[in-house]
């Protein structure tokens, strides 16, 4: 049966069944919110599901693979005949495209020496996804009264962070892939905020900072839960809130 004539809000997080979209699920439902939970493999989106159900949350698994089209289209039309809106939409589904550990053994992102494959692989998931899925959920978001979208990028998206020598991030071998690959999200971030404005969709871009994941074997030295506070604080800003900007959890990050 459709939920349409109940209003709730519904929001919608790719790669959401571990890691920090898994913790921003937690953090909307404990805010009333009913959480889709997107995720590449059912059984592993359910897993968690049930996990964040026994807290008392609202989750419901939708399968969404962010570089299948099909898959989007589909998850659309499941939103749409279940729920007739979005509220929310949180791209954060992502890769590396790095074996290896941590951003300072990534060797095989040095531009140099670079696997094209892999650039093009990283690509299809952090930019190309993003456009697929935001554009399939557009028609749910116009139903909103408060729309917003939050794309998940890095602080390695920053170019005035990454190109200082001084910096932080002067210790991190060169990216081919990765960086490049988040620094054109937050790009894509800005395009889309300026066309949605004036329907009042408030579009923006976080870094929820060094995070323990599985993405870097757990060596983050923040948790999920801190992670995820930023993407949170995002999705549930005002009418007044900021649109095309770049945050984390200090606030505004150099572009």
């Amino acid at each position: 049966m459709s939920e349409q004539s109940t209003h709730r809000t519904v929001a919608l997080v790719t790669g959401a069944n571990k890691g920090i979209g898994r913790g921003a699920a937690e953090q909307l439902a404990d805010l009333g919110m009913t959480v889709l939970l997107g995720a590449r493999n059912v059984e592993r989106g359910e897993e968690a599901a049930t996990a964040l159900r026994a807290a008392g949350g609202d989750i419901h698994v939708v399968r969404l693979d962010v570089t299948d089209p099909a898959s989007v289209h589909a998850a659309a039309t499941y939103v749409d005949e279940r729920f007739g809106h979005l509220d929310v939409l949180i791209n954060n589904a992502g890769i590396t495209g790095s074996g290896q550990v941590s951003p300072e053994d990534a060797h095989d992102q040095v531009p140099s020496t670079v696997d094209l494959d892999m650039v093009r692989t990283v690509f299809e998931t952090n930019v190309f996804g993003v456009i697929t899925v935001t554009n399939a959920m557009l028609p749910l978001l116009r139903r909103s009264s408060a729309p917003r979208v939050v794309n998940v990028a890095s602080h390695a998206a920053s170019l005035a962070l990454t190109s200082d020598p001084s910096g932080p991030f002067s210790a991190l071998l060169p990216s081919a892939a990765y960086s490049p690959s988040k620094t054109a999200l937050t790009a894509l971030t800005v395009q889309y905020a300026n066309e949605l404005r004036a329907d009042g969709i408030l579009v923006n871009a976080v870094a929820p900072g060094y995070v323990a994941t599985d993405s870097n074997n757990h060596s983050g030295y923040l948790t999920v839960a801190q992670g995820a506070a930023v993407l949170v604080r995002l999705a549930t800003i005002g009418s007044d809130g900021p649109t095309a900007g770049f945050f984390d959890d200090a606030g505004p990050v150099a572009w």
